[in-house]
């Protein structure tokens, strides 16, 4: 019994008194319960776009934290880039993976010149030319809790029904990465939780999306409650939703009217991309050089098989018995036709051919 309720009812003895005494102390319990829905002050450039979206009314998965745990990011971050962190008790996590780290996949930066478009690998490759970042198979982490589905499309077809539970979920696109794709083991609630804090942490803030122009117009709008629907809308139309995959084939049909590669493009593909796996100590058993040894290799390579850099691109190299890593494809989305020519292109230029 709340002391609202305690208070009234030595103040009176009628039963109907007491009746309105309960319903006086459950008012005042909401009362101190009550959030605004948007906080007097201006919101700031860094403020997290998700923690702005609850504030005008928008749905959020329940399981984000209203705060987020400065040791679950450490916590998360640490999973992330070395695969392993110290367990609650302080001791060492077992690896989530004996072979992969996330980051051997995944960027946790950026990479996208346009945050609503990230369906264009020539501008995601101009863009990490530019800022020298990975060219890799996986989109990066950085707004990962932003976007609203998880292992889209065409990912079923190597998955299986193991995506539907994964696409809604993003606690369950933790999971599946872990297990299948990092061939590896399901995480700890812990983990899984300390995880989807590091992503909180790196999801977008307003200046990633809005101008300044733009975020004084939100705060000019943001006390009005009526207006919050189309802001809701406003603002994630700034950044998509999803990213889209699809797997195509080696564009077997069109051999005759390839574009013709860039090498110098082909070197930066090369270097942002194969080299980033396929490096001494890297996760890949093979290592790609500068040599001219290696590029003549590539080059037979050709001669055996014309197709079998876009083989490599789009199927990728799948494990065996005894030996787990594999190598994944990239989707359309991730690496363009004209982006393999390019490879092709600064292969053969270094081969001498």
């Amino acid at each position: 019994m709340c002391n609202f309720e305690v208070i009234m009812k030595r103040m009176f003895k009628h039963k109907f008194t007491v009746v309105y005494a309960t319903l006086f102390c459950l008012l005042g319990a909401s009362l101190l319960n009550f959030k605004s829905v948007a906080p007097a002050e201006d919101y700031q450039p860094d403020a997290y776009v998700y923690e702005v979206l609850r504030d005008l009314g928008a749905t959020l998965p329940a399981y984000y934290p209203e705060k987020l745990n400065p040791d679950d990011v450490q916590r998360g971050k640490d999973i992330v880039f070395f695969g392993r962190t110290k367990n609650p008790k302080g001791g060492k996590s077992a690896y989530i993976s004996l072979y992969y780290m996330c980051t051997n996949c995944h960027n946790t930066v950026m990479e996208e010149p346009n945050l609503a478009n990230n369906s264009d690998p020539e501008a995601r490759l101009d863009f990490a030319i530019k800022n020298n970042i990975p060219f890799l198979q996986g989109t990066t982490f950085y707004g990962i809790a932003n976007r609203e589905t998880w292992y889209n499309d065409d990912y079923y077809k190597k998955y299986g029904d193991l995506v539907k539970p994964a696409n809604n979920d993003l606690r369950q696109a933790i999971q599946l990465c872990g297990k299948e794709c990092s061939k590896g083991r399901y995480l700890e609630d812990w983990e899984e939780t300390a995880v989807l804090a590091y992503y909180l942490s790196i999801s977008y803030r307003l200046q990633d999306i809005l101008t300044t122009a733009q975020i004084a117009e939100l705060n000019s709008k943001k006390n009005n409650a009526a207006q919050h629907p189309e802001l809701i809308k406003w603002i994630k139309s700034f950044y998509a939703l999803k990213s889209p995959a699809a797997f195509v084939e080696p564009p077997y049909e069109n051999g005759n009217s390839l574009p013709v590669g860039d090498p110098a493009r082909g070197k930066a593909l090369y270097e942002l991309s194969c080299q980033t796996c396929h490096k001494a100590y890297g996760c890949s058993d093979n290592v790609f050089d500068n040599s001219s040894f290696t590029f003549k290799k590539f080059n037979r390579d050709f001669d055996k098989d014309y197709w079998w850099l876009f083989k490599s691109v789009r199927h990728g190299y799948y494990g065996y018995p005894g030996h787990d890593p594999y190598m994944p494809h990239y989707t359309a989305e991730r690496m363009s036709d004209k982006q393999v020519m390019d490879l092709k292109a600064y292969f053969q230029q270094q081969a001498g051919s």
